[in-house]
């Protein structure tokens, strides 16, 4: 190390080529050798869980940006859109992306809850066809020849919860695979302002694409593949936007590649990898140092048996780090007793995967794991059997769909039953039982 005080030096700051940086003291600047950085990435298995998913969810808010805005209608003075999309789905199955994915701009489409108010949530579900089907049963069936007002006349009729002037937005998203070969995805809007004096056309202001019927209830018009879609209702209330809790229905084979534990480790892989075995505070190298390798035998389990830990154990407790220390030669250490370096930390658990349930229609079902019932939400490890029982609406088949993938169901005595192995990461299972739907996304039984 080497101290200058020429005008030179003073006026020089940073770094000075591959090894050497330039840093303030007390007394003056140094010149001194980069410090190494760490060959093992300093992350476990459960903050690559954390960290990963952020590329993907910022991806997804950019496919919301400025298609509606003051989508959060309780935000917070300080926070931002963004802040408040990531908080919200933060957690609710994380889609990984590799960093060359994240820098070139890929986006794998996912069920993300876009927008949070008062106004009582429009409830939608897939049905037999795979159209997304509203709950709001408009009495109509829309054509080519539906006015706005009387689109309007309809679904105020329907519920009180509509009112002249509201605002119905519908979005769609669509999956699909760039020229490079990575996952992206776009997302279009479109809406409708609710007048029962407007005689324009609706397919005029919107298209068929959200604006269709289903027995008279508010459906999309095509069957969704590798795509999301979902409404929101909002209204302007003295200067306020208020809107309603809604959350992406998504329909695609590409979310579930990239939401297993497989997809996880690729994508930690890229970063730098997970760190498993690296000892961060390590006592025993400290005293090494102190009693010029005297306890050495005490660590490593050299030169003696297993129970004596090298004979010496110069250091006492700081010997014996899980290595020789302990009776019978470390014996929980597995096969590192009587050597190496007290077994590292082991491999680590990855977090139980998830089980979003949504259901549709006016059947009932069930939903099962050894025998047990178990509700949206639930935590259920990878690989377990889960049974899904429907007992449909009359003269119906109902249907069920995991991640976007029929789920076979065989009828006996008239209910229908099937089953799946859980994934190692998050899923959603999709049950539409069969008559008008009524349910949404929520957990019903």
């Amino acid at each position: 190390m080497a101290k200058f005080q020429s005008t030179l030096i003073e006026q020089a700051s940073g770094k000075l080529g591959d090894n050497i940086v330039m840093r303030q003291t007390a007394t003056g600047k140094i010149l001194c050798k980069a410090p190494k950085k760490a060959s093992t990435p300093r992350r476990s298995e459960k903050q690559a869980y954390t960290r990963l998913q952020m590329a993907n969810l910022l991806a997804n808010y950019r496919l919301y940006s400025g298609k509606l805005a003051e989508a959060f209608e309780s935000k917070r003075a300080g926070l931002s859109d963004v802040n408040m999309f990531v908080s919200a789905n933060w957690g609710h199955g994380p889609v990984y992306l590799t960093r060359p994915m994240r820098i070139q701009g890929a986006c794998v489409l996912a069920d993300d809850l876009f927008s949070i108010g008062s106004i009582e949530p429009i409830g939608y579900g897939l049905n037999g066809a795979g159209k997304l089907v509203t709950n709001l049963n408009l009495g109509i069936e829309i054509g080519a020849g539906t006015t706005v007002a009387q689109f309007s006349g309809a679904l105020m009729t329907a519920t009180e919860n509509w009112r002249e002037g509201d605002q119905l937005t519908f979005f769609v998203g669509q999956q699909y695979a760039g020229v490079d070969g990575m996952p992206r995805a776009n997302m279009r809007a479109q809406k409708v302002v609710l007048s029962l004096d407007d005689q324009t056309k609706l397919w005029d202001v919107v298209t068929s694409e959200g604006f269709s019927t289903v027995d008279g209830y508010l459906a999309t018009g095509m069957v969704l593949s590798e795509m999301g879609c979902a409404w929101v209702h909002s209204r302007e209330n003295s200067g306020q936007t208020k809107v309603s809790t809604q959350r992406l229905v998504v329909v695609s084979e590409v979310l579930g590649q990239y939401q297993t534990y497989e997809a996880m480790k690729s994508a930690a892989d890229s970063y730098g990898g997970i760190n498993k075995s690296a000892v961060y505070l390590n006592p025993q190298s400290r005293l090494n140092e102190i009693v010029g390798g005297s306890a050495s035998g005490g660590y490593n389990g050299s030169g003696g048996s297993q129970n004596t830990g090298g004979g010496t154990n110069t250091g006492g407790n700081g010997g014996g780090t899980n290595t020789g220390g302990n009776t019978g030669g470390n014996t929980g250490g597995g096969d590192n007793a009587g050597g190496n370096t007290g077994g590292g930390t082991g491999s680590v658990t990855p977090g139980v995967p998830k089980l979003t349930i949504s259901r549709t229609g006016t059947g009932t079902s069930t939903v099962t794991v050894n025998g047990e019932g178990v509700s949206s939400g639930a935590e259920i490890a990878g690989g377990t059997e889960v049974t899904v029982s429907v007992t449909p609406a009359e003269g119906t088949v109902p249907t069920a769909s995991l991640n976007g993938n029929s789920v076979t169901l065989t009828e006996s005595e008239g209910v229908y039953s099937g089953s799946f192995s859980m994934p190692s990461a998050n899923a959603t299972l999709v049950i539409n039982s069969g008559g008008a739907t009524g349910g949404g996304s929520g957990d019903m039984n």
